[in-house]
């Protein structure tokens, strides 16, 4: 493999203040970001998500090998295809699959196995881990820290989803092998989630939960 070329760190440095104030603005701004499960059909410019999608492509990731890849679904059939089948697999978690802990669990979210924003959300992205990538010399080269690369700009993507005024939920039905199949992507490719986006509904809720304060969650040393 040739070895990289390097350029200059394109890095800005505020005055401290400015740290301080840029860091606590995102803070409030990511406090308002919740998971929602009420949509709007309200279409969403194709070029907005295209720039998240960017956005998402900027992430660290093992080696520079990007091992993600971004299946972007606005058709009505295909999106009630994914429906279909992932309220399948969501009936199987929901009556036979999940220990009764779980359940317990997810039961003050008020959540089942019935997914109407697959339905409603102008868009849903599904997420997919490469397990091999192919050069630009045509050599089919293994992907290493594949969930932890794709898992990373999967956290961008959100992030720059209600950064742009977007909604979005995390929806993970198990297995989501089915996603392979309707959306013809390689076996080799691994459905890592699926990504509900769209403007919430006008009479949206969220249930109000607590966050862990940062004594709670970490420690320096």
């Amino acid at each position: 493999m040739s070895p990289a070329t390097f350029q200059p760190l394109d890095f800005i440095e505020y005055p401290l203040s400015e740290m301080r104030d840029r860091a606590a603005a995102f803070r409030m701004e990511m406090q308002r970001r919740r998971s929602v499960r009420h949509f709007s059909d309200r279409p969403v410019p194709r070029e907005i998500i295209e720039e998240c999608l960017r956005t998402a492509g900027t992430a660290p990731n093992g080696a520079n090998l990007q091992p993600w890849h971004f299946v972007v679904v606005s058709d009505p059939k295909v999106k009630h295809e994914i429906r279909v089948e992932a309220e399948k697999e969501e009936a199987e978690f929901y009556h036979r699959r999940a220990p009764q802990a779980w359940l317990d669990a997810l039961a003050p979210l008020g959540t089942d196995e019935h997914k109407s924003f697959l339905d409603t959300s102008p868009y849903l992205i599904a997420i997919f881990g490469k397990n091999h990538s192919t050069l630009p010399d045509g050599r089919h080269v293994k992907n290493y820290y594949v969930n932890e690369s794709v898992g990373i700009a999967t956290g961008f993507l959100i992030a720059s989803l209600h950064h742009a005024g977007l909604a979005s939920l995390t929806h993970t039905p198990s297995p989501m092998g089915f996603l392979n199949a309707i959306l013809n992507v390689p076996a080799d490719s691994k459905p890592f989630l699926l990504l509900v986006v769209g403007f919430p509904a006008e009479n949206a809720v969220v249930p109000v939960i607590p966050k862990k304060l940062l004594g709670e969650m970490v420690t320096f040393i």
